[in-house]
């Protein structure tokens, strides 16, 4: 991680580069970020976030990848232990763990979107258990609590379609929202987010709390750089241990060959967490800078071009009807009927380039405005959509 960009850097970095539509076709994207006078590593970072707010999943994987993928290989005595490990269903472990938590913190890479739709998938049963708060290190302010749904204006990695429905949902359920980003970098930062969080929960007790970040914010133990996390210092704070997941490290690479050696073993269908024999939840390697639960998300596998992971029981494909379709390329969204004259969040977003590609959205139960931009980001089309 000491190579990533710090996240103020990095959206200071965005900022300069950005427009008023966030969402960019992927040959715009590729010349956004060739620039030979920037580091390989701020190439791929930018070109990742800007494929994933976009809707490009697999792209904004190899653009991460391109700088920071690795062949890892696993040594006889760690995959004599790893083959011992007993898959257990992530998020039923981790609602029933719900029950006597007061916080949770739960992290993402910011370029996988993947990891917004398991949090999402979360949400209900947190709910259900007596949580009422969740902090969100992107948000800038919380006005969304009051509008009920995300805007261009929330934050910059809520533009991206997965945040947007995660925040939709969670404002649906009844969470109150809350921003706790600081300024400054490292330590200073790690400081003022903990302290940001304490303040609010000083003020709002009336239920239990979600903290949603990125990467090692969520980790405890001994950092490095900053000493201290956001967790850590949040523990020492409240008092309170929380209890911290990570969703980084056993995730999908853009290649095979940079997934880490347990996930190839795991093989599994559905995000996963991993018992030993004595009940023992496996949480990585490193006891000095851990959290609490590893969860092992499975490879993505595509239907009619898109990821699995996006389906679920209240989503259904909606396939755009050729008459609608007059020219390629276009960039095709789905706005909750309302949201677009707002500036909110599409719910989905897919780019076709011929008449081949697969034409097909993913959405939830409810009215769309359907809104398709052309290669010049005009709108030539928008229609109505129901989805039962």
């Amino acid at each position: 991680m000491k190579f990533f960009y710090s996240l103020a850097l990095l959206l200071l970095s965005i900022a300069a580069h950005s427009q008023d539509n966030p969402y960019l076709f992927s040959d715009d994207i590729k010349k956004k970020v060739e620039d030979p006078a920037q580091s390989q590593s701020w190439r791929s970072q930018m070109g990742a976030t800007y494929y994933s707010i976009s809707g490009h999943y697999k792209p904004a994987l190899e653009s991460w990848d391109q700088t920071f993928g690795r062949v890892k290989k696993l040594n006889t005595a760690d995959s004599l232990k790893f083959t011992k490990l007993i898959p257990v269903n992530a998020k039923e472990y981790i609602l029933k763990k719900a029950d006597d938590e007061k916080i949770i913190i739960i992290n993402e890479a910011h370029h996988n979107a993947s990891h917004r739709t398991f949090a999402s998938s979360l949400l209900q049963g947190l709910y259900d258990r007596g949580y009422r708060y969740i902090g969100i290190e992107t948000l800038e302010g919380d006005s969304l609590n009051t509008v009920k749904f995300a805007t261009l204006n929330s934050g910059y990695y809520s533009k991206e379609p997965e945040f947007g429905n995660f925040i939709y949902n969670a404002l649906k359920i009844g969470f109150k929202l809350f921003p706790y980003e600081a300024e400054g970098n490292n330590k200073e930062r790690e400081i003022g987010e903990a302290k940001n969080i304490f303040n609010f929960m000083q003020q709002n007790k009336e239920g239990k709390y979600l903290i949603y970040c990125g990467y090692q914010h969520a980790y405890e133990g001994i950092h490095k750089s900053w000493e201290k996390t956001m967790a850590g210092r949040l523990s020492d704070l409240t008092g309170i241990n929380p209890l911290t997941i990570d969703q980084t490290q056993f995730s999908e690479k853009s290649l095979l060959k940079y997934n880490e050696p347990l996930l190839k073993l795991v093989n599994n269908t559905v995000p996963v967490v991993l018992k030993d024999e004595n009940q023992m939840i496996y949480n990585g390697e490193d006891k000095e800078l851990y959290t609490d639960i590893k969860i092992i998300h499975p490879v993505t596998k595509y239907i009619k071009g898109r990821p699995g992971w996006m389906l679920h029981e209240n989503r259904k494909f909606y396939k755009i009807p050729a008459a609608q379709l007059s020219t390629y390329p276009v960039m095709v969204f789905a706005y909750r009927k309302g949201e677009f004259e707002q500036k909110g969040i599409p719910a989905d977003i897919i780019e076709l380039n011929t008449p081949q590609d697969h034409h097909f959205l993913i959405l939830d139960k409810g009215n769309y405005d359907i809104v398709i931009k052309d290669k010049e980001y005009n709108i030539i089309h928008r229609f109505e959509k129901r989805i039962k």
